[in-house]
This record gives C-alpha cells, structure tokens and sequence, in this order.
C-alpha cells in the first residue's frame, strides 16, 4: 500500500475486533469507565427534568393548574408548601445546576481516563518502536511512524471524549425523550416525529458523503504533509538551487486541493445541520397547529405545547452532532486499526534468548562464516568466509556498494544474514541477545547523529554508571578536548537539533569519545576519520594506536591511507571477498587493491 493509499483508508464506525484490542488499555481504568457510564443515564434523568417543570411553570404564570399529563410526570411538585411558581423556579435553578455538575464531572472522569489510556499506548508503542529490526526503518517513512505515535493516539483519544461515550449519552437521551413524549400525548408524539423518517434518510445519505469526502481530506493533508517534509529536510538544496518559488506553486496546489476537499466536507456538514434546524422549526410549527386544535380537550394544556417544544428541541440535538460524532469515531477505528498494525510488527526481540552470564567475555575473536545477505532481492553478500583474531585491528576496503558497512551491520545483528554464520568468541551471533551482544561492541559511523541535551549526555548516552573522570578520560584520548576548549559551557553545552552547532569533524571527534567511554572489546569504524581534517586524523591515528591495543578493531575506509598499519586487510567486490592481507602484500599482488591504491594516489597526486 503506497503512503497516500494507506492515509485515505477510512474504518468502520465501530469495529468490535479492534475494540476488544483495545481493552487491555482499558482495562487498568475499568473503574473510570464505570464512573462515566454510571453518570450517563443519572445525566439523562437530570436533563429531562426542566422541561417538565418550564411547562409547570408557564401553567403557574398563567393561572392554571398544570395539565395532569405533565403533573403526574411530577406528582411530588404539587404538594410542596408554598408558592408553587416559587418552587419551579428554584428546582429549575437547582436542577440546572446538578446538571452542569454532573457533566464536569463526566467530562473530566471521561478525559482522564482517556488520557491515561493514551499514555499507556503511546509507552507501548514507543517501546515497540525502539525494537523494531532496521529492516523495517528502511522502508517505513519517519513522517509516518511520527504519526502513528501522535496524530493517531490523540485522535483515539476524542474517541472516549466527542465518541462513544458521547454517543451512548445521545442515543439514551433519545429514546428517553421518546418514551416521555409518548407517555405525555401520543397523537401529539405521533405528529412530532414525522419528520423523523425524512432526517433519517438523509443522514443515511450524509453518512456516505462524508466518508468521501473525508477520505479525500485525508489523501490530501498526507501529501501537504509529505510536501513540507521533503521541503524542510532539504532546505539547503531549495535554496541553493533556487527552487524556493517552484516548491512555492507546489505546496500552493497541494494545499488549494486540500481546502477545496475541506470545503466539500463543510458543504454536507453545513446541509444536514440546515435540514436539521428546519426539522426542529417544522416539528414545532406542527406541534403549534395540533396543539391548537386539541387545546382544552382531554389532558392537553399549553404547558404540555411548550414541553413539547423543549423536549423535541433536546432530541434534535444529538442528530446536529451526527457530523462530529461519526468522523471522530471513524477516524478513531482507522487510527487504531493502523496503530495495531504497527503493534504487529515483528521485533527484535522475538528470539527471547537468555543472558549467557558474565563469563563471556572472550578475547574478541570475530568469524564470518560462508555468509550470505540480501536487503530486498539483489544480493549484497555472498558467501563471504573471514576472521579477525582477538586484539587484530584489520580493514575493509572496497568499491562503493561492495557490502563492506554490510558486514559491520550483521556483525551488531542490525540484519540477520539469509545463510551463513557470525561467531564472535566461538558463539554464534544468533544465541546472544541483542543488548548482551551490542554492550561488547562500540560502532563509530560516518554519518554521526547527536541527541538532544547536553554534551555530557551524549558521550554517555544517559548512563548513570559512567564517572566524570571516565568521560574526561574518553574525551581526551578521542583527541575531542579541542571541541570543549571552545565551548563556554563545556560538557554541560547544549547540543541544537541534529548536533548543527557542532561541525562534520567536530561530531565526528565526539563519537570517538563516546565509543571509547564504552571500553569496547571490539571497535567498530565505519568511514570514521571521513569527515576529519588531515592534521585531526593524523592525532587520531596517534591515539588508535595506543587505545585499540589489545582490542579488536574492525575498519571500514575508502581512504586507504589511513589503513596502511591494519594487521590484515580484506578487500570485497561486488559483495564477495576477493583479497585479503597486510598493505604491502596486497600491493606487491597487483591485484583490486593495487589498483584502487593507484587510483588514489594518482588523485592526491593530480590534487596537489
């Protein structure tokens, strides 16, 4: 399903499969939600209340007494001492009153259960996220997993506050009204309802159009959103290539489509809510021309004509809600629905395998044996066999899309290879748990992201066991104590969004730092002195040098200078191993490497 496709899917109004799903959610607040559901039917007894004392005291002003079909509703009123015009008053006072306080506290009960509800999800879901395998960030957007994790959440959200609760509340309210009306004159309820049929089609009718249209409102806000994406992360090549005036007509497209899809929305919305208004004066018109015709026989009074018209004016407002209380329900069974397939991905953490104990911790020998690995279908590996032996810092070098970075992600089982295996210490990468496995390695990777906060916490990456002496300590043997020296505040400087008050070899000098900080046994680089100037990588060689000993040491480069002194250095081509050995062996063989070794040097030669 395309991005687009899978926005504009529109759920049911209430699916009962998610909403079992959903209980677990629920279920820790079950009594909040009994609160709410308590409150609805003591909300719709208060609510039918003024009414029946409006008509009582519309018969007091009038200097009659109340008809008996409003009076008995109400039997008690009559007998309170006193002025009974009084006692309406006060009891319409005071019942408006019980009302008010009974909905906030419904509201509020109903809000918060909605929002802890919510918060356990989100945790769930960010949790869920964290363990994702790589395989899946590869294809899923980021704007759209962000999505899942808030637009979809909060929307469940207006379920519990403008959705269902609200719709049981209404739906109740209308059959209570109903009974009432029919208990107090039916031929005068017959003619009330009359309209009723009519409005029923009609939102029928309304149901199909909206959902239309708020498909189409959906298609059309995912593509503003994935417009002002694109746009925002590409800002510098925008403006660099003057594009700012041809995204401009873009977005002015995309957005025009989006109002225009909005408006259609509010066009049907507009028309059931008018036919609805019409309904409600019709109803009272008719109520007015019987009731005329009927004042003064049997029971029927003009108080039993006002409550009447009170009463039909409260049904008819649950039917002016329709709009907002369907898309808020279909919204909320489609983000559910997406947020459970989320859910239902895979994670890493499925193989569930138990700590070896902390005896593991071997020299760092590292084997890859006859692997194999494909990201879709083109394979990137194939039957690559090597060894790096406890302490040996060796190299991988190699045309762009060789599979060099390839091997360090299956080393960190990122991906899990299609055949083959990956030993380190004699055991294979598969029996060990993911964070047992990673807290061995340290990666240095040539696009280096920073967090958010201070810069102490990102060498750390918030652990708590890591003294002020060992940071200071990583920190300096990275070379990285240059960064602080310009830094007013030092390691408590605070790191911009995407670490964009640092420079490229500025980050670069940090993540040395912080895999250092971490006392590897085997060291990871991925185009680590990439983004480094010459006399910078030269002082990080200097401390590699000293720091890797006795550490094993896996190094992907391009630049082959920097990889001269590696113990032992496998070359890869087109995702095969066609070389391996020291610097000078693989240049006296005249062979892949020779040849890229002469095509950098000739480059450096023809640059000076």
């Amino acid at each position: 399903m395309s991005d687009f496709a899978e926005e504009s899917a529109i759920g049911r109004v209430y699916d009962m499969r998610l909403m079992r799903r959903l209980w677990p959610y629920l279920a820790p607040h079950k009594r909040l939600l009994l609160v709410s559901l308590a409150l609805i039917p003591v909300r719709m007894v208060i609510q039918l209340v003024p009414p029946l004392l409006f008509g009582m005291g519309v018969a007091y002003m009038l200097g009659v007494e109340p008809s008996p079909a409003v009076a008995r509703l109400l039997p008690w009123l009559s007998s309170l001492p006193g002025e009974p015009l009084l006692w309406t008053a006060v009891l319409l006072l005071g019942v408006t009153l019980a009302a008010a306080l009974v909905e906030f506290v419904r509201g509020m009960v109903t809000y918060v259960m909605g929002q802890r509800a919510m918060f356990d999800l989100r945790d769930t879901l960010f949790a869920h996220v964290q363990r994702l395998p790589m395989r899946f960030f590869d294809s899923y957007p980021v704007g759209r997993l962000v999505t899942r994790l808030t637009n979809d959440v909060e929307t469940l959200s207006e379920m519990f506050t403008g959705g269902i609760v609200a719709l049981v509340a209404d739906l109740l309210a209308i059959v209570a009204i109903a009974i009432v009306l029919f208990t107090l004159d039916v031929q005068l309820a017959l003619i009330s309802m009359a309209v009723i049929p009519v409005l029923a089609i009609a939102a029928v009718m309304f149901r199909w159009k909206v959902r239309e249209a708020f498909r189409e409102v959906r298609v059309k806000i995912a593509r503003i959103n994935a417009h002002l994406q694109e746009t925002i992360s590409g800002m510098k090549e925008v403006q660099l290539f003057a594009r700012e005036q041809r995204n401009l007509r873009e977005f002015d497209t995309i957005n025009r489509e989006h109002r225009e899809a909005w408006f259609k929305s509010i066009r049907y919305d507009s028309l059931l809510s008018s036919l609805i208004e019409y309904g409600t004066t019709l109803t009272s018109a008719l109520i007015f021309w019987r009731g005329a015709a009927l004042l003064g026989y049997e029971t029927l009074g003009i108080d039993v004509l006002f409550v009447f018209i009170e009463y039909m004016r409260r049904f008819f407002q649950p039917l002016q809600d329709l709009s907002a209380r369907y898309s808020v329900m279909q919204s909320s069974m489609a983000s559910l629905e997406r947020i459970f397939e989320l859910l239902d991905t895979p994670t890493e953490s499925k193989d569930a395998i138990p700590p070896i104990g902390d005896a593991w911790r071997g020299g760092g020998e590292v084997i890859f044996d006859d692997v194999s690995f494909a990201y879709d279908r083109d394979p990137v590996l194939q039957h690559v066999s090597l060894r790096v032996a406890p302490g040996e810092h060796v190299a991988i070098v190699g045309h762009t899309g060789s599979g060099k970075t390839t091997l360090l992600k299956l080393l960190a089982r990122m991906y899990d290879p299609q055949s083959g295996d990956i030993r380190i210490d004699g055991i294979s990468v598969r029996d060990l748990p993911r964070e047992q496995l990673r807290s061995r390695l340290a990666f240095v990777l040539q696009d280096v992201f920073l967090f958010g906060g201070s810069l102490e916490y990102n060498i750390a990456l918030g652990r708590d066991d890591l003294s002020r002496e060992q940071i200071d300590a990583a920190i300096a043997a990275a070379r990285a104590d240059t960064v602080l020296a310009r830094l007013p505040d030092g390691l408590a400087q605070q790191v911009r969004e995407r670490g964009l008050n640092f420079s490229g070899g500025e980050r670069q000098l940090l993540s040395f730092a912080r895999a250092l900080v971490r006392s590897p046994d085997i060291l990871l680089l991925d185009e680590a002195t990439s983004s480094v100037d010459t006399e910078t990588e030269a002082r990080i060689q200097a401390a590699l040098t000293e720091l890797l000993r006795g550490k094993t040491a896996i190094v992907v480069a391009h630049r082959l200078s920097t990889i001269q002194d590696a113990d032992r250095i496998y070359v890869m081509h087109q995702g095969q191993l066609r070389e391996q050995g020291t610097h000078e062996e693989l240049l006296a063989a005249r062979g892949l490497y020779w040849r890229l070794y002469q095509l950098q040097h000739a480059a450096q030669e023809r640059a000076a």
